[in-house]
Parts: structure tokens; C-alpha cells; sequence
């Protein structure tokens, strides 16, 4: 099995409560509960991590290395607009990860629309709902069978 671990960032504890209109209904445990199911079929263990702190996340992201994790999923939340420090985090330890957003920040607005992750992402997934964990899922099978 692959490890691959899942990181959501600031309010996301909230998702299935906090503006069902753009984040949906489905709950963070739902989505991590569908994507442990996904990963099984893939071969994929995954694990996650959920904070409102910066710091962290940081640890989540430094402490990959250690923890033998070959691929990350990151939803930053309001981090994507902010976080040099989560940009540094992934630029140190040299293990990719696919960016993922629920709603197309391209489309919200205009500080939105900046991520500090995009550019150094393996890929980026926004505007699929909480589908995009999944696609992100499939795009790391893909990339660690096919390298």
C-alpha cells in the first residue's frame, strides 16, 4: 500500500454545516470516509490530518518524510491565499501533492483567485465539489504506478 496523506486545512471541520450553497452537504468525515474506501481499491492507505492552525499543518506536511507518506492531498482552505509558510513546508521536503478546492476559487473572488500552491503542485482540483478528493485519489494512483 502507498501512503498518502490527506490534509485540510482552516474550516473545513465545518464542511456539510458551513455554506451548504458553496461547500455542499457531505461532512468532512464523510469525504475521508469515501476517500479510505477509494484509497483501499487503489491500493492507497490514507491518512489525515484536519486543523485551523497553520503550524499544524506545517507539522503535518514536515513530519511526511518520516511517516514514509509518497504523495500528499491538501486542501489548504484560506491558507491558499496566505500561507508562504505552507508553500516553504512543501518545497522542503520534496514529496508532491495534488492541491485540492471544493468550490472554483477562480470564480469567487478576486483575493481568491491566488494560490501560493498552484505553481509547485503535482496538480490542481477545484470546482469538482468534494468529488475532487476523489479525482485526486485516482491522479496518485495513476502517478505511482505510471511514473
Amino acid at each position: 500500500m502507498h501512503k498518502v496523506r490527506v490534509i485540510n486545512g482552516p474550516n473545513l471541520n465545518m464542511l456539510g454545516q458551513r455554506e451548504p450553497d458553496t461547500y455542499g452537504t457531505t461532512s468532512l468525515d464523510e469525504v475521508i470516509d469515501q476517500m479510505r474506501s477509494l484509497g483501499g481499491e487503489l491500493g492507497l492507505e490514507i491518512d489525515h490530518v484536519q486543523s485551523n492552525h497553520e503550524g499544524a499543518l506545517i507539522d503535518a506536511i514536515q513530519s511526511g518524510r518520516d511517516s514514509q507518506i509518497e504523495f500528499f492531498v491538501i486542501n489548504p482552505g484560506a491558507l491558499t491565499h496566505t500561507s508562504v509558510g505552507l508553500r516553504d513546508a512543501f518545497l522542503g521536503i520534496d514529496i508532491p501533492f495534488v492541491e485540492v478546492h471544493i468550490s472554483n476559487i477562480f470564480a469567487r473572488d478576486e483575493f481568491r483567485k491566488h494560490s501560493y500552491l498552484s505553481d509547485i503542485a503535482a496538480s490542481t482540483i477545484c470546482g469538482c465539489g468534494v468529488l475532487g478528493y476523489q479525482l485526486a485519489l485516482r491522479y496518485i494512483a495513476d502517478r505511482l504506478s505510471n511514473p
